[in-house]
């Protein structure tokens, strides 16, 4: 198992996870779509339509050349557009970093990794599926674990709280710096500056 991304004039696919339409927008599983939208504003350009399925705006990163996808699929089905991208642009797993919201982490905490299991999570483990592997890597962006006995199912396609929704502006930023760490830096640099305990 390797844990180096491609070499420095290679292609990474950085890719947001969330549910397409309005009505998911603010979502807490949508989370991956809004640090996408950040890193898009940072990359100075606007995403389209893609044969992927995917949203996909190329430019550069963090001193590397990048393709942000945002699968146009439900979450479930996210492999498809993201490995569709990732065979056009002929970038190879461990190109491939994936962010995503994770409710094993404390909301706003950061885990970025390299590999492993999808933890129940249905887009990860649909990417798993799609690309035959489990060696790429993934940002994870802490939502917490829901209040009382409310199914995690429905906690993800709730709006954060009011309280969280001061902050997540603030912590999206952060993820998107850590994001861009990792692809200018490497796992185990942004690990040592953003990783929580």
């Amino acid at each position: 198992m390797t844990e180096d991304l491609p070499g420095a004039g290679e292609l990474i696919l950085l890719a947001g996870l969330g549910n397409p339409g309005p009505q998911y927008a603010g979502n807490r599983h949508n989370v991956g779509f809004m640090v996408l939208d950040e890193l898009a504003g940072r990359v100075g350009g606007k995403f389209k339509a893609h044969k992927s399925g995917a949203e996909v705006l190329e430019g550069r990163l963090g001193g590397r050349r990048v393709v942000l996808v945002k699968p146009r699929s439900f979450m479930n089905l996210s492999g498809g557009p993201v490995v569709g991208a990732a065979k056009f642009f002929k970038i190879p797993p461990t190109g491939v970093v994936v962010v995503h919201d994770e409710l094993d982490v404390d909301f706003g905490a950061l885990k970025l990794k390299f590999g492993g299991g999808d933890n129940g999570h249905n887009g990860l483990r649909s990417i798993t599926k799609s690309l035959g592997t489990r060696e790429y890597y993934r940002v994870r962006f802490g939502i917490g674990r829901p209040p009382g006995r409310q199914d995690p199912a429905d906690f993800v396609l709730k709006d954060f709280s009011t309280v969280e929704r001061k902050e997540l502006p603030f912590e999206v930023d952060r993820c998107a710096d850590a994001t861009e760490a990792l692809v200018g830096t490497g796992l185990a640099a942004a690990q040592n500056t953003f990783h929580a305990g």
